[in-house]
C-alpha cells in the first residue's frame, strides 16, 4: 500500500511528496481510513510507529473539506499531549502535512511566557495542540473556547497517567462538546486507561500495532561483526522521522557514538542522522 491508495486530497499528497513519504506505516494504513470515515478510534501504539501522521493527516483532510464548504470560525481540533516536546513535534507534523491546506494551528504549553500563545489564539486557529496545564490556564483566562470543537485527540494517555495529568483530563472532558469525533492513543492499556477511554470514546474502532524491535536490538541480534539482516531492516522501515531520531540516540549511547560498529554500517547511520537533521 502507498499513500496514493488512501484517497487523500491533493494538498496532503503534495505535502507527503515534499516530505519524501510514499508508504504508510501499519498504524497509518489502518487508522487513516477509520478516522476519515468519522469513527472514534482507540489506538494502541508507541511513539515512533507513525501515529502522529495517523491522526494528523485525516484531521487535516476532514477540516480542509469542511472549510471549502464554509464553517463557523473557531477551534475545530484539539490534540492533548503530556509534554512540551511532544506538543512541538505534533505541531511540526501538522505544519508539514498541512502546509498546502490553508489551515491554522498553534501549540501551547507551560514553562514559557503565554503572550505569543495568546496572540496566536486571538488571531484565530483551526487546530490547537496543548498540554493539559496550560490549556486549563488559558481556558480559565478566557482565551480558549471549545464550543466549536469537532475533533479531540488524547495522545500518550498512559504517560498522562504516569505524569499525574489524569485529574486535569477529567476537568477538561466536560468542557468539550458531546458531539465530536474522539481519538485515543496509548502505548499500554492498564485498567485506569481503559476506563478513561470508555468515558471519551463512542463505539470506537480499535487499531493495535506491535512496535518493531529497536535498532539496537536488531544490531545486537546480528552481532557487531556482521551486517544487519534484510529481515531486521524491514522491521525498522516502520519508524517515522521522530522514531528514527530516538533510535539513533539509543544506538549512539549503546555503541559509543557508532565507534563500536562496523565502519560501513556506522557511515550509513551517520548519513541518516545528517539527513534527519535537515
Amino acid at each position: 500500500m502507498t499513500f496514493e491508495d488512501l484517497d487523500l486530497i491533493e494538498p496532503i499528497r503534495k505535502a507527503l511528496v515534499q516530505e519524501g513519504y510514499t508508504t504508510p506505516t501499519p498504524i497509518q494504513s489502518e487508522a487513516i481510513p477509520i478516522v476519515s470515515q468519522g469513527y472514534d478510534l482507540l489506538g494502541c501504539a508507541q511513539t515512533g510507529t507513525g501515529k502522529t501522521a495517523a491522526f494528523s493527516i485525516p484531521i487535516i483532510q476532514r477540516l480542509y473539506l469542511q472549510k471549502k464548504k464554509g464553517y463557523k470560525r473557531g477551534i475545530k481540533a484539539l490534540i492533548l499531549t503530556p509534554t512540551r516536546e511532544l506538543a512541538i513535534q505534533i505541531g511540526e507534523s501538522f505544519a508539514a502535512y498541512g502546509r498546502f491546506a490553508g489551515l491554522r494551528h498553534t501549540v501551547i504549553f507551560g514553562g514559557v511566557g503565554q503572550k505569543p500563545q495568546t496572540e496566536a489564539l486571538e488571531r484565530g486557529i483551526d487546530i490547537l495542540i496543548a498540554t493539559p496545564g496550560r490549556l486549563l490556564d488559558l481556558i480559565g483566562q478566557g482565551f480558549i473556547h471549545l464550543d466549536t470543537l469537532e475533533y479531540f485527540v488524547l495522545d500518550e494517555a498512559d504517560r498522562m497517567l504516569d505524569m499525574g495529568f489524569i485529574h486535569d483530563i477529567k476537568r477538561i472532558l466536560p468542557l468539550l462538546p458531546k458531539k465530536r469525533q474522539s481519538l485515543f492513543f496509548s502505548a499500554t492499556m492498564p485498567p485506569e486507561i481503559e476506563r478513561l477511554a470508555g468515558t471519551i470514546l463512542s463505539e470506537p474502532q480499535k487499531v493495535e500495532v506491535t512496535p518493531a524491535s529497536s535498532t539496537v536490538d536488531a544490531i545486537d541480534r546480528t552481532g557487531i561483526e556482521n551486517e544487519v539482516t534484510e529481515a531486521d531492516m524491514k522491521e525498522l522501515l516502520y519508524f517515522d522521522k521522530e522514531g528514527w531520531k530516538k533510535e539513533l540516540e539509543m544506538i549512539k549511547e549503546h555503541y559509543k557514538k557508532f565507534d563500536r560498529l562496523p565502519v560501513e554500517l556506522a557511515n550509513q547511520l551517520k548519513a541518516l542522522e545528517a539527513r534527519l537533521e535537515k
